[in-house]
C-alpha cells in the first residue's frame, strides 16, 4: 500500500520553528517529487514547497527564506524546516507524491498534521 504520513506539527509562539517529517512507504522512495501544501482555516490548500527525487527545491514567493525543505531518501522522507513561525502560518500541512519528477499532478496524500502559532 502506498502510503504518506506527516508528523512534527505543533503548537508553538511565534517565532518559534518545527520541522516536519513525511515518511513515505510502498514505492520507490526517490524516483518522485514530493510537494507540501498547507490549509488555513476557512481557506483553500496553499502550495509551500517541492523538492525532486534528487534534491532541486523550489518554494512559494510568500515563504521568504524561512522554510526549507529536504529529503533523506534513504530514510523515504521528506522535511519542511519552518523558522520564523507567524500567526498565519498556523494551518494543517499536507505532504503529496508527485506521479512522477515535476509533473505537478499528486496521487498520494498524507493525512495532515497541524500546526498552530500562537501566543
Amino acid at each position: 500500500e502506498v502510503q504518506l504520513v506527516e508528523s512534527g506539527g505543533g503548537l508553538v509562539q511565534p517565532g518559534g520553528s518545527l520541522k516536519l517529517s513525511c515518511a513515505g512507504s510502498g514505492f520507490t522512495f526517490s524516483w518522485y517529487s514530493m510537494t507540501w501544501v498547507r490549509q488555513a482555516p476557512g481557506k483553500g490548500p496553499e502550495w509551500v514547497s517541492a523538492i525532486s527525487g534528487g534534491g532541486t527545491t523550489t518554494y512559494a514567493d510568500f515563504v521568504k527564506g524561512r522554510f526549507t525543505i529536504s529529503r533523506d531518501n534513504a530514510k523515504n522522507t521528506v522535511y519542511l524546516q519552518i523558522n520564523n513561525l507567524e500567526l498565519n502560518d498556523t494551518g494543517v500541512y499536507y505532504c503529496a507524491k508527485d506521479v512522477g519528477n515535476w509533473r505537478w499532478s499528486y496521487d498520494v496524500w498524507g493525512q495532515g498534521t497541524q500546526v498552530t502559532v500562537s501566543s
